[in-house]
């Protein structure tokens, strides 16, 4: 199984690893069957995500996925953080073994629920 060096770069460097003190969302997602878990949390002000971080406990590309999702969405209203999708985290990493695509659906689910738990709370759901 070969990763990319983006993936590489994303594992090895990983951006935005830590969390929000007071953070305006926060979602927990897992995957059972390979034992990851990401945590992501959010930092929202007039409906832009101002900062986001994540701390994930699993393999190179569940943390490799979650610090390009990080990247793609901060600074991004919540609306087009919504629309971003697994595939998407993916191509900008240059790809995943196909084994591995799971893991990018756990950084985007995290993120879309923290996303609709904050609308959620804000009446907005």
């Amino acid at each position: 199984m070969e990763y990319t060096e983006k993936v590489m770069d994303h594992f090895m460097n990983p951006r935005n690893v830590g969390k929000i003190e007071n953070a305006d969302a926060v979602a927990e997602v897992g995957n059972p069957s390979c034992g990851d878990v990401i945590k992501m949390y959010l930092k929202i002000s007039n409906d832009i995500i101002e900062d986001i971080k994540f701390q994930t406990f699993g393999c190179g590309a569940a943390i490799a996925v979650s610090s390009k999702t990080t990247e793609m969405v901060k600074g991004k209203t919540i609306t087009e953080a919504l629309e971003l999708t697994r595939d998407q985290v993916a191509n900008e990493l240059g790809g995943l073994p196909a084994i591995k695509m799971h893991c990018s659906n756990l950084a985007a689910d995290a993120l879309h629920q923290a996303i609709k738990t904050y609308l959620k709370e804000h009446g907005r759901s």
